[in-house]
């Protein structure tokens, strides 16, 4: 019989025939021995670029976690956070152009050490119940699908990323302006997708302290994004990324390179 990889990369291929040049990596650590996952994903990614010349757009990396009736203390696979670290360092030292994604399922402490090896995407005031973006979570008669440990809110993650001199970003540019596939293949791995990523970074940050964040996020933000727009290194950029942060700050909204 085939094992899950074999059909999930029949999946991954045939989503890649159809049209959608990008796709997205990930496996549930914990449910089999981590080295076998850990070496599938790598070999997934190397099929990917072998096959179609585009490797892995992200790489996500959740781990069993508490749920109603699952307590991964249970599971004899269970990857402890040593072992977890190391998982997300060497998959950024094998795949240093993919964005890979830590999710609330990890405790502040664990998506802290992530960050400095390597995860890009974080998320924050994740809820996990159906409709919980909507409707409050219950304690009781919960439908939430695991318990998320980290459960500070997206602007108390926004100004812990800031206070600890990240850049956040809520940029979809490349999506929108068609850098998808072997376009932004090609602009990550020679490190050029820099020359919008930093720009975009910095001016949706802009929108986001203008519309959501709290006085003391947004006096953090100001901060980094003063430090942060130096080093955005095409200048023309640069210079049209001043002028739209005042244009945001007057109102106007949407800007993109």
């Amino acid at each position: 019989p085939k094992s899950n990889y074999a059909y999930h990369t029949e999946a991954m291929d045939r989503a890649m025939e159809a049209g959608i040049d990008d796709v997205g990596l990930g496996v549930l650590f914990g449910l089999t021995l981590y080295r076998y996952d850990f070496v599938g994903l790598l070999m997934h990614g190397e099929h990917l670029e072998a096959t179609w010349g585009v490797g892995p757009h992200t790489i996500s990396v959740p781990r069993i976690c508490p749920a109603d009736d699952v307590d991964p203390g249970t599971f004899s696979n269970a990857v402890p956070d040593e072992i977890f670290l190391k998982i997300v360092a060497l998959i950024r030292i094998a795949v240093p152009y993919t964005g890979m994604i830590v999710s609330t399922r990890e405790s502040p402490r664990v998506r802290a050490k992530c960050l400095e090896f390597g995860v890009s995407q974080i998320s924050g005031g994740s809820r996990t119940s159906v409709g919980g973006y909507v409707v409050e979570e219950e304690k009781e008669d919960n439908s939430a699908q695991f318990e998320t440990s980290d459960r500070r809110t997206l602007d108390e993650v926004v100004h812990w990323l800031l206070e600890d001199g990240y850049l956040p970003s809520f940029c979809t540019a490349c999506y929108r302006a068609g850098r998808t596939g072997d376009r932004f293949m090609e602009l990550a791995k020679t490190g050029e997708i820099a020359t919008y990523c930093q720009a975009n970074a910095v001016m949706t940050l802009k929108e986001y302290m203008e519309d959501y964040a709290s006085e003391a996020t947004k006096t953090a933000g100001e901060a980094v994004i003063k430090a942060e727009l130096p080093k955005i290194p095409h200048e023309k950029i640069r210079q049209a990324s001043e002028k739209r942060l005042v244009r945001i700050e007057e109102g106007e909204r949407d800007f993109r390179f």
